[in-house]
């Protein structure tokens, strides 16, 4: 405006008011955007509790975050057959899967024997691929014992066959190894794989999705085990949760003189809030109430229950037996391989 007004005299009026017209315009758009910019937030120091204050100096224990749901919606978890029922084991006339062995070399170059059930359409749907289970025999036992069909054995393939046929379990492929060598009762320290663990990443899941229609994901893959075999799934599951998404532990847990070293070795895996969104299923331990592993895996639970990873505990009749075994197996194989959009 005052441009104008020192060249009035040397502009005709109409042009003096133009000119006057156009800077009120460029005022009023400059003073509309300087109303739309919010002005600057100061920065908000965090709140530190007072005294009295839950938190604070004399105050209650401040409230822990909120739990929230797992990536996969809640499994309701089946009742375990009554201690005495065989029927659920029992070959019926339903269709029935394939037991087979298998030889592949380990990383040290032996040799090793495995058992695997194939589901009872994986010879005639030749273009379905399946989920995997891994399921690992106790202290004492070799691969065939979990398809033994005797009151000694699992009977895994004909607990497997009666639930698919029920609906009540996915189609799946179960692989058992002989980890009777490479086994450990020593928690896994960080960062360093035990002989088992090696012997899975190295070269029992490499030949397994190498030579059978399986998915190749860790979505798909749970591993198991009763015992002897419960160490392999902690030793081997815990530390690669990049690698199996269920983890299902059958009588086990970690000897007295190695609870501690437990908690030291996972503490940073357990107490990160991502791990719960790593199991597709709850963590599961189950053993019998006169079982010779009861306190041991109380022991291991009360370190999951601390840091708040979603589990299943299940307590049941009997001991450490068959009994027991092939009830956990039937239960869990129920709740593998949800159908849901975490992976």
């Amino acid at each position: 405006m005052l441009k104008c007004a020192a060249q009035f005299p040397l502009l005709p009026l109409w042009e003096f008011r133009f000119c006057i017209l156009l800077m009120m315009l460029a005022g009023s758009l400059t003073l509309a955007r300087a109303q739309q910019t919010p002005p600057a937030q100061a920065a908000t120091a965090p709140h530190v509790p007072g005294r009295g204050e839950p938190g604070g100096p004399g105050g209650p224990p401040a409230m822990p975050p909120m739990p929230k749901a797992g990536v996969c919606p809640l499994p309701i978890l089946p009742a375990l057959p009554a201690y005495a029922d065989t029927n659920f084991f029992q070959s019926t006339e339903v269709p029935h899967g394939k037991v087979e062995e298998a030889t592949y070399k380990d990383y040290s170059g032996v040799d090793k024997r495995l058992h695997l059930y194939l589901p009872p359409d994986y010879q005639t749907n030749t273009t379905a691929t399946y989920p995997v289970l891994y399921l690992n025999h106790g202290g004492g036992d070799d691969d065939s014992k979990w398809t033994a069909n005797d009151i000694r054995g699992g009977s895994a393939n004909f607990i497997l066959d009666n639930l698919i046929a029920a609906g009540k379990a996915k189609p799946m492929v179960v692989v058992m190894p002989n980890t009777h060598e490479c086994a450990s009762a020593i928690p896994s320290a960080p960062g360093k794989d035990d002989a088992c663990t090696q012997e899975y990443l190295k070269d029992i899941i490499p030949y397994v999705e190498g030579h059978y229609r399986v998915k190749p994901d860790r979505a798909d893959r749970a591993l198991a085990g009763l015992s002897m075999g419960g160490f392999v799934v902690m030793n081997t599951g815990l530390p690669h949760l990049d690698t199996f998404s269920e983890l299902f532990v059958y009588s086990s847990g970690y000897f007295p003189d190695q609870q501690k070293a437990f908690e030291e070795n996972f503490e940073q895996l357990l107490k990160d809030p991502q791990t719960n969104d790593l199991f597709r299923v709850p963590f599961y331990m189950s053993a019998g109430e006169t079982d010779i592993a009861l306190r041991n895996g109380q022991a291991v639970m009360a370190v999951i229950n601390k840091y708040g990873i979603r589990n299943f505990w299940v307590l049941s009749s009997g001991g450490h037996e068959w009994a027991n075994w092939r009830r956990s197996l039937y239960q869990t194989a129920q709740i593998m391989f949800p159908d849901c959009g975490g992976k």
